[in-house]
């Protein structure tokens, strides 16, 4: 069965495709069996048999024009029961995580929820990707398949890796509030290093969930590279919503080393929490919803070539007719159960309006 790649970088007009129509992508069983390798990585939150970090190797690639859409495959909404299910899970679940960060086991952990939406009619998943093109200009939009993993698409603004063989960077993008009236004011590409919060009112809590997420790659970074560089936490767009957001660039001892780089920076505190190790444990024994590829990683990886690894968010699994949306947010012990439900309403907004949000 023929696997497939398709990307589009974020303010660009055009997006590749990269089809494997020969054998089966490699299934990789630890993120450091990367070093040293290309292709199209798409990483789950954690590795296991059944999910398996896939390496595609591309034997078709081209660039085309990014085309406007018309399709809209609209949402049949959820009933009352459904919600009210879905609400006493996530409570349930909120409960348990925010106990162990009272009782200090943790600093942070995020807590993650999905949702299932039916689509009203039938639209090609090639279809849906070109939607997320024209609706998210500043995010990178990914679709793809695969035998193993199914089909997944992507609109997300959190860089894990990016570079071109000398240069390399990374963010810390944590923090999260509604876009309100301030739209014009990112209509423009980021500057790197830039400090503008375009207004925005940063509450603490926002602060500091960002700044255990950058205090936590800077040191990660440390036995990787050299002349690491941090700029200051600035406000950026993603749809309806807001990030603050921290980049650093940096040159890797050894480009043949990046798997063992990603291996010590995934999952980040933004994905995960704080210490990382029984963060995730915790993550998986006790979300009510397996992630799977989300809040992963995916995108092209090569050592001499052009890099542009991504963290799966603002995402959602296609299979037939049936979308599964994710979204998650960072805890902390002053964090509440509506607030936190409620950013994952405003996430998943993001896959809501690619399907057409008619409910």
């Amino acid at each position: 069965m023929t696997a497939l790649a398709m990307y589009r970088l974020p303010y660009a007009d055009s997006y590749t495709v990269a089809v494997q129509g020969k054998g089966k992508p490699e299934e990789l069983h630890s993120i450091q069996e990367l070093d040293g390798r290309s292709g199209f990585v798409i990483a789950p939150f954690c590795i296991s048999t059944d999910e398996p970090l896939l390496l595609l190797r591309p034997d078709h690639t081209e660039t085309l024009p990014v085309r406007n859409v018309n399709a809209v495959a609209g949402r049949i909404a959820h009933s009352a029961e459904e919600q009210e299910a879905e609400h006493e899970h996530y409570a349930a679940n909120f409960a348990a995580f925010h106990e162990r960060l009272t009782d200090g086991t943790f600093s942070k952990i995020v807590l993650a929820r999905r949702t299932t939406e039916h689509m009203a009619q039938k639209v090609a998943a090639e279809e849906l990707f070109m939607r997320a093109c024209s609706l998210y200009p500043r995010m990178f939009v990914a679709l793809v398949h695969t035998e193993k993993c199914g089909t997944w698409l992507t609109a997300t603004p959190e860089i894990l890796l990016e570079g071109n063989g000398d240069t390399w960077r990374t963010v810390a993008l944590a923090g999260t509030m509604r876009l309100e009236g301030q739209a014009l004011a990112f209509d423009n590409p980021p500057t790197p290093g830039g400090s503008n919060d375009h207004g925005m009112d940063w509450n603490e809590k926002n602060r500091k969930e960002q700044r255990i997420v950058a205090d936590y790659i800077e040191a990660t970074l440390r036995p990787f590279a050299s002349k690491i560089t941090r700029s200051p936490a600035r406000t950026v767009r993603a749809g309806e919503i807001v990030h603050l957001r921290s980049d650093f660039c940096f040159i890797p001892h050894s480009n043949g080393k990046l798997g063992s780089l990603l291996n010590a920076m995934h999952p980040t505190p933004a994905v995960c929490g704080r210490p990382k190790q029984e963060a995730q444990d915790f993550i998986l024994n006790n979300e009510h919803s397996p992630r799977s590829y989300y809040s992963g990683f995916m995108g092209p990886l090569s050592p001499s070539g052009e890099t542009h690894l991504y963290v799966s968010l603002r995402c959602m699994q296609i299979c037939n007719g049936l979308c599964h949306l994710y979204a998650g947010g960072g805890l902390l012990t002053d964090s509440t159960e509506a607030k936190e439900w409620t950013e994952t309403e405003a996430k998943m907004a993001t896959m809501r309006l690619v399907l057409g949000d008619i409910a």
